[in-house]
């Protein structure tokens, strides 16, 4: 079932937390709605839920505008970030809740119960009281809940933030099989990166209650839209460093103060018909190479920090006033080394330092 929403805003008091959102889930798609605390991900979920009415746009559920149907009407399940699940209840019951209001047969209740718990390894829980669970048990308990439901639209607020490391990971691909084999419409909120770049379909990557991108996981890390998401998304976060647009026997070179980066002809065009003065232009570190000796365009830098991290090292390198972090196969480097590093320029970010907006 598709969702949409049109030029929809919500405001608590003075504070906007949704600003004009335009946003088309598509049938069956799984949708991540990622940013910070506060970005308005979680409110406008709530809306397509029902649970907040938008003050201005329009919601549709498939074919239908749903702005005056209450949440029992739309034909969604929601897992909240906390539990919400019933504390007199067994297991058992939480889970058949749904079920047991729409009076299905008791064996297929039993059928679908049993089946949610298996997926989600909570069957030896089912006679438990959510009070004799943990904080994960119980998500998972909410999870089940949801999805005997066979809604049209899953709509998950932060579903497994109380899991341990070991059991989200687990979890993760759980959801996405469940989507798979459910193929129902999923519009999933988090602030984590790392769950929305491994489940999303697609992400949509909100700030300050302005949605400022949309597009694949990969489209989003490649070629993010502008310095928010080119910061946002990226562990460690990309590097950014500062320049201004100047010229150099005619040729068109960017000066970062501590050094100066003489672009190729095509990025210089580009920068020319952009038509700015003051940039910042972003490298992820996975595309810093340390070097050993000066080449061109490379810049001199000092060793400060090396951290191993498994297979590779994470090195922190002090260019100027700046810092730089690479990502790196193990090699020879001591702490206060003097090193060159050269940035891909295949894959060098340039942002409009007063728009923010990026130019490539």
């Amino acid at each position: 079932m598709e969702v949409v929403l049109k030029n929809v805003t919500k405001r608590f008091g003075k504070v906007v937390a949704v600003d004009n959102l335009d946003l088309r889930v598509e049938d069956k798609e799984f949708m991540v709605l990622l940013g910070p605390s506060g970005c308005g991900k979680t409110t406008a979920l709530r809306i397509i839920a029902g649970l907040e009415t938008p003050d201005t746009g329009d919601v549709y559920i498939g074919d239908k505008r749903v702005n005056d149907l209450p949440p029992k009407e739309r034909n969604v399940a929601m897992v909240f970030q906390s539990y919400a699940i019933y504390p007199y209840m067994s297991v058992f019951d939480n889970i058949a809740f749904p079920l047991k209001i729409a009076k299905l047969p008791k064996t297929e209740i039993e059928k679908k119960v049993r089946s949610a718990a298996e997926l989600l390894r909570i069957e030896k829980l089912l006679d438990r009281k959510p009070r004799e669970l943990s904080g994960g048990q119980r998500q998972r308990v909410a999870l089940g809940r949801a999805i005997v439901r066979n809604p049209d639209i899953f709509l998950m607020d932060e579903p497994l933030s109380n899991l341990d490391a070991k059991l989200r990971v687990h979890m993760r691909a759980e959801l996405k099989k469940l989507h798979e084999t459910v193929k129902a419409t999923t519009i999933y909120v988090t602030h984590d990166q790392l769950e929305a770049m491994s489940m999303g379909d697609r992400i949509a990557i909100m700030d300050a209650g302005i949605l400022q991108q949309v597009d694949t996981p990969s489209k989003i890390y490649d070629c993010p839209a502008n310095l928010f998401v080119g910061g946002f998304i990226g562990s460690p976060a990309m590097n950014m460093i500062e320049g201004s647009l100047t010229k150099k026997n005619g040729d068109v070179v960017i000066d970062f103060g501590s050094f100066i980066f003489e672009p190729s002809a095509e990025i210089s065009d580009i920068v020319e018909k952009a038509q700015v003065s003051e940039l910042i232009l972003g490298v992820r570190p996975e595309n810093v190479k340390i070097l050993k000796k000066e080449i061109k365009n490379a810049v001199k830098a000092r060793v400060d920090i090396i951290e191993p991290i498994g297979r590779e090292l994470q090195i922190h390198l002090v260019v100027g006033e700046a810092c730089i972090i690479a990502i790196t196969t193990p090699q020879d480097l001591t702490v206060g080394e003097d090193v060159w590093l050269l940035f891909d320029e295949q894959k060098v970010h340039l942002f409009d330092k007063k728009t923010q907006n990026a130019i490539l």
